[in-house]
């Protein structure tokens, strides 16, 4: 058995566990209804520690997917790769994709125009760093107050503020009670630099190239219009 002493680590830096799903106390009552649940937001996530916003909404569905198909992430210890490294990460979904990238899309672009209304497409980074190399949001539970505004999104509670990468919210929407978390700090955290990006735009325009003529005009035209944004 492992000893504090012994000076190995006790787990792997990617180690994880898991609980049956009926242990959840939040689970919704609806999980295992045969008819299924109407779906209202889709999330993609990346681990940023600088320029992408906490929370951001796309403009539309399109938008939405060119959002997920640029995602990127700074690798961790769950990739062979040296920590910290960006590396686009379409959707999160990278090791699990097992065919073209280009066609991906596309399906995802497919599936938007059957559906009379389609779920809202938000980007979520709880990494954001600020200068001294810590992170800005406290994560954890806290992500809760996200989300929140996500669903006041959905069901048409708050607006939000256009920036050039999408919609984020004002901050009197966000539920911030009981949160130690300076005003300054909080815009930190929504902070659009129009000329940090201009590595971001290079880096998704590389990425694109890869997949040729499967890559979907509609997302070679929204990072266009980024560009232009910016």
């Amino acid at each position: 058995p492992w000893e504090n002493s012994n000076g190995n680590k006790a787990a792997h830096p990617n180690s994880r566990f898991t609980v049956s799903i009926e242990h959840v106390p939040t689970l919704s009552k609806e999980f295992e209804n045969p008819k299924g649940a109407p779906i209202s937001a889709i999330l993609i996530g990346g681990r940023r520690s600088q320029l992408i916003p906490l929370v951001v909404e796309g403009f539309n569905w399109q938008h939405g997917v060119f959002i997920g198909a640029s995602n990127g992430s700074e690798t961790t210890a769950a990739a062979l790769h040296k920590i910290g490294v960006l590396r686009r990460d379409p959707m999160a979904m990278l090791p699990f994709c097992g065919y073209n990238m280009g066609h991906y899309f596309g399906h995802w672009l497919n599936m938007g125009e059957k559906l009379a209304s389609p779920p809202r497409i938000f980007s979520v980074n709880w990494f954001r760093m600020d200068e001294d190399g810590e992170f800005i949001w406290p994560g954890f539970g806290e992500n809760i107050r996200a989300l929140k505004w996500i669903v006041d999104r959905v069901h048409g509670r708050v607006g939000a503020r256009e920036t050039p990468v999408g919609l984020v919210p004002h901050l009197k929407d966000l539920e911030l009670d009981g949160m130690n978390l300076s005003e300054e700090r909080l815009e930190k955290l929504f902070e659009i630099h129009p000329r940090a990006w201009d590595d971001e735009v290079l880096g998704i325009e590389k990425f694109f190239e890869q997949f040729g003529q499967t890559m979907p005009e509609m997302m070679w035209e929204a990072l266009r219009t980024l560009k232009a944004n910016l």
